[in-house]
């Protein structure tokens, strides 16, 4: 593809994306419309925007060269953040760390989004994920031919039930007609080595049919840039693909293994006045790597004896190391089957296993009053306020009287010994997915009117369990972030494990409709529905679990809306320019995750969880868009594509998990409690995206998109609800919370700036290509009421490529390129962890200044 037709191709993604309604996948878009051309590697800048200016929705693709520009590997995710309305985050330059990553869409969180690859589903990408995968582990970045986003409200077809908001779809490239070997090799900042190799068979079909594969394997490996963590794994694909007359037969694997230590957020407190912060609270470091492999200086110099942190740093504490373990298997077959010249239909049957493991060990002082009801025999008729505190492991409470200092440091001692004499503890939760699930569309073209019917249906079973584990002083090397616990050594004891069996059913039907030449209109529905069975084989024990009453809750919650309406048009005056309006409803449903808050299944009590599943309602939202784009060319090479367009979201019955012990790892409350999930009122949302691209010719082109999105919450609501019914009919407004009541009423949604702007300036000069990206993103609240905020950035990134003489090597192409991050090393806050009403968030940096060079070579 020319830099000509990329940056047309950048700003039509940008311009396209806010289109609401849903259509069919893009494998089955309307054929009349310029189509993506699902390119590999070799010939990845062939391919072409799919422009469908004659509907009223629209899939709008970023091709592989323009992934690939970005930084060799990046995550499709990363990808899509020079679109307007986009904010996507991560403490890594490819946007690969999971732990920290962070995606809004018009206001929509990331789990509030639909995800999918090649029309499979990945889940709502929760970082403790139940129900998928992220599109990183489901292909290869190499292997990706194109992302196409809808920024507005997504597909009826997108297989998801959480796209409340608009659709991330990755799709992989096909095969390649002729034989050839794809090798790439890039290192760089912090000892990166990425390297990718790709075995394409070429076309070996007969009789007119195409009989064609590739098999791929990708290695990554690069140390953490504040600590002395290794990230990476390996991954491999396949895909085969036959097509003939009759139909067209499609076959993926991919196998994913990834090790992540993670990096830590950092906790802020900001007082309300005339209240003022303690040194403790002012302590707030920029990073906080952990001790590994410094075991002897991390429990002799950091922990105390009896395993607590230093109180100096309160919950800025560092931990020995924390990581994510992930391993996937996703594999599809897809069969499109050509019945008539006007009929087609296309059935998928997916499967996808995952087994992972999040690990954290720290000080086991700061999980003492998880790990004291379990390894203290004593415990049961220790007196209540008798029982030691947080970060406070052996240090007897002044309110205890039936025990001496001494005794309470002996009880202490006897705990460290328990756990491996280290004064350290780890902490697991361990995943399993088991997914499978088929797809089918059938196309009829009438005419003027296009029908398709489709539905989506997915049996998941999974399972989370909370573990412990000793860490030996005797042994350390069995505590390392690159060994899953379980693997090494039994648990210490299992706190709970949480099974969930859930079935997903979603029909859509919708008819396109040329009414005359320059008019469109489409309209449909579809249906969303689940059964959800939650319950726990392994239950905590009484005072391990804060908030907990009695045993966590099981039982069922079924959710059936069956009709969810999709309307738009579009009316092309004179084939320049283009107005169009969508109107949609979507529905998320209930998340069925059994290891923390966020869904039903963790309130305190069975009587929560049944009030909840009789009285709670999902969230919805009603999106309404119109838009004006248009396509221009003057002369001499000098063109012009721009697009504005507005919307509108109202989105009722928002979800709030109001923990009973906030913080988490970052917070440093690592030995979690129980939620209370409540429906915490509506927000209203009104926004308008920008963007348009000045080209002169092949040499010179400039992109620039400016967003502004206003969403605010329409009511307060109560922190000491116990039923349903959190939000309030009170606007109580300030920042302080009142007898309970959180002053959220009229306050812009925490973590999406009002603001952002992107340009993307690229020279074109013979075999050289440079190309500048400017981010800019504004001011994001970091609290539900909006007492504290983190600062806007802007961040650059340049690269630079040279077609270097392939024949003359003996290749069929070969090109060197370098890539620089962050070009003016800013510091800032990159991805933000928001879960306090008031006072205090958790923030993670920006990645510093970091250079690739990347060899590329087509045989």
């Amino acid at each position: 593809m020319t830099v000509r037709h990329a940056l047309r191709a950048t700003v039509c993604a940008a311009a396209l994306s806010f289109a609401a309604m849903a259509a069919a996948p893009a494998y089955a878009q309307d054929q009349t419309a310029p189509v993506v051309d699902e390119q590999a590697p070799e010939n990845a800048g062939d391919g072409s925007i799919l422009v469908t200016a004659k509907q009223t929705r629209s899939a709008t693709a970023i091709p592989a060269s323009e992934i690939q520009k970005i930084l060799p590997g990046v995550s499709p995710l990363k990808a899509i953040q020079t679109l307007p309305g986009v904010l996507y985050v991560t403490a890594d330059p490819w946007g690969n760390n999971e732990q920290n990553a962070q995606i809004f869409i018009h206001g929509f969180a990331g789990n509030q989004l639909g995800y999918t690859m090649d029309g499979i589903p990945l889940g709502d990408q929760s970082y403790g994920n139940y129900n998928g995968l992220s599109p990183q582990r489901a292909v290869i970045s190499e292997n990706v031919g194109r992302v196409v986003v809808a920024a507005g409200a997504g597909d009826l077809a997108t297989a998801s039930n959480s796209n409340l908001g608009g659709t991330v779809e990755t799709y992989s490239s096909d095969p390649t007609p002729g034989f050839g070997l794809i090798t790439n090799q890039t290192l760089g900042s912090y000892n990166t080595s990425r390297t990718f190799l790709r075995l394409d068979t070429g076309n070996f079909g007969r009789d007119g049919s195409t009989d064609a594969g590739y098999v791929s394997v990708a290695r990554q490996k690069a140390k953490a840039w504040d600590f002395n963590g290794w990230q990476g794994g390996w991954q491999a694909n396949g895909k085969f693909v036959h097509d003939d007359s009759v139909g067209k037969l499609t076959l993926f694997l991919d196998y994913n293994d990834m090790k992540q230590p993670n990096e830590d957020a950092t906790v802020f407190f900001k007082p309300t006045p005339p209240a003022t912060a303690t040194a403790v609270q002012l302590y707030t470091p920029y990073t906080k790597p952990f001790f590994y492999p410094a075991f002897d200086a991390y429990r002799n110099s950091y922990l105390t004896a009896l395993g607590n942190s230093p109180a100096s740093v309160g919950s800025n504490y560092r931990n020995y190391y924390s990581d994510a373990q992930r391993t996937d298997w996703l594999t599809y077959a897809r069969y499109d089957a050509k019945i008539a010249d006007n009929v087609t239909l296309s059935n998928t049957f997916y499967f996808h296993h995952n087994d992972g493991v999040g690990v954290v060990a720290g000080p086991l002082g700061q999980s003492i009053t998880t790990a004291q009801p379990y390894l203290d025999p004593n415990y049961a008729t220790l007196a209540t306020n008798c029982r030691f505190g947080t970060n406070a492991n052996g240090i007897r409470p002044t309110a205890c009287t039936t025990l001496t200092d001494a005794q309470a440091a002996a009880r202490g001692a006897a705990l460290v010994a328990a756990t491996g004499g280290s004064g350290m503890i780890t902490r697991t939760t361990e995943y399993r997915i088991d997914r499978e699930g088929g797809i089918t569309a059938l196309n009829i073209d009438l005419g003027n009117h296009k029908i398709e019917l489709g539905g989506w249906f997915e049996h998941n079973s999974t399972t989370q369990w909370r573990r412990w584990y000793a860490v030996p002083a005797a042994n350390p090397g069995i505590s390392t972030p690159y060994i899953r616990p379980l693997d090494a050594a039994q648990p210490l004891f299992t706190q709970y494990q949480g099974e969930a069996r859930i079935n997903e059913l979603q029909l859509h039907v919708q008819d396109t409709w040329q009414v005359f030449e320059p008019l469109l209109v489409q309209f449909g529905f579809k249906t969303s529905a689940q059964w959800a069975d939650g319950w726990f084989p392994v239950q905590p024990k009484l005072g391990s679990l804060s908030g907990l009453t009695g045993g966590l809750p099981e039982g069922k919650i079924n959710t059936l809306k069956w009709f969810l309406p999709a309307i738009g048009a579009t009316y092309d005056f004179n084939g320049h320019e283009q107005v169009y309006f969508n109107v949609q409803k979507n529905l998320r449903q209930y998340q069925a995750y059994l290891a923390g808050g966020g869904g039903p299944w963790f309130t305190g009590s069975q009587t929560a969880f049944n009030a909840f599943a009789t009285d709670g309602k999902p969230e919805s939202s009603w999106t309404y868009e119109a838009g004006l784009r248009t396509h221009r060319s003057f002369g001499g090479g000098i063109g012009l594509d721009a697009q504005i367009n507005y919307y509108h979201v109202d989105f009722s019955d928002r979800l709030l998990a109001i923990s009973t012990n906030p913080g988490g790892i970052a917070g440093g409350q690592i030995a979690g409690g129980t939620s209370i999930l409540v429906n915490v009122g509506d927000v209203k949302t009104n926004g308008v995206d920008a963007a348009f691209t000045l080209r002169f010719g092949r040499a010179f082109s400039f992109y620039n998109a400016v967003s502004y999105n206003l969403s605010k919450y329409q009511s307060d609501y109560t922190s000491a609800a116990t039923g349903i019914g959190g939000a309030t009919d009170s606007c109580i407004g300030g920042y302080v919370v009142v007898a309970g009541v959180v002053p959220t009423c009229g306050k812009q949604l925490p973590g999406t700036p009002k603001w952002m702007n992107k340009s993307v300036a690229t020279l074109n000069v013979g075999p050289v290509e440079a190309q500048l990206v400017g981010d800019y993103v504004g001011k994001r609240y970091a609290t539900f009421s909006n007492d504290a905020s983190v600062g806007s950035y802007f961040l650059a990134s340049v690269s630079l490529g040279v077609d270097l003489p392939a024949e003359a090597l003996g290749m069929k192409k070969a090109k060197l390129s370098l890539n620089v991050t962050n070009l003016g090393d800013i510091k800032g806050v990159s991805t933000l962890s928001i879960g306090s009403a008031t006072n205090s968030y958790s923030a993670y940096p920006i990645p510093p200044r970091q250079w690739f060079v990347t060899y590329s070579a087509n045989f």
